[in-house]
């Protein structure tokens, strides 16, 4: 085995990003992009905004404005939205544009970094909005299995009870 500078071992750990582990820092990046604001505001910059009216979100993407985006993303508080555009911009996934205009123009943009994550971000949006239907009568489904087993087992219990609520004897 070969004897490495700690320079060497330094980079060698940093090329086997390995999420799985606590400490690595693709895990925070992973949180970071799985946060469902980030998912959204990803999609809709990496849009045409012609999502807005059932198309695809596949079109040509383009700048958009603070209050566009806030638009598009109903029920997300100016305080979250504020954060994470600010938490992308750090990131490199995003860039801010302020243009000396009155009142201010400020627009963001995906980065090129941000292109290729909008592109698997589209693909889980697609997949989500596709398979509702599914997912929401795998829920009943469960739900429905889990209250017959809960009535079932309360069923179960109270069979080992007297009419006064005391322990049936054993046999």
């Amino acid at each position: 085995m070969a004897t490495r500078t700690a320079a060497q071992q330094r980079a060698r750990a940093k090329a086997e990003y390995d999420a799985f582990l606590t400490q690595c820092p693709s895990r925070q990046l992973l949180d970071r992009i799985a946060d469902k604001w980030v998912t959204l505001v990803l999609a809709a910059l990496g849009s045409d905004g012609s999502h807005r009216f059932g198309a695809d979100c596949a079109g040509e993407p383009r700048p958009l404005r603070y209050s566009e985006l806030s638009r598009l993303l109903a029920g997300v508080s100016q305080k979250m939205l504020t954060q994470t555009l600010r938490s992308l911009e750090r990131d490199g996934l995003v860039t801010r544009t302020v243009t000396p205009t009155v009142p201010v123009t400020v627009t963001y943009e995906l980065t090129d970094l941000g292109h290729s994550l909008h592109r698997t971000v589209r693909g889980l949006k697609g997949w989500a909005e596709a398979h509702m239907d599914d997912v929401l009568a795998n829920r009943a489904a469960y739900d429905g299995h889990a209250a017959g087993a809960t009535d079932a087992a309360g069923a179960d219990a109270g069979a080992d009870t007297d009419a006064a609520g005391a322990a049936a004897p054993s046999r």
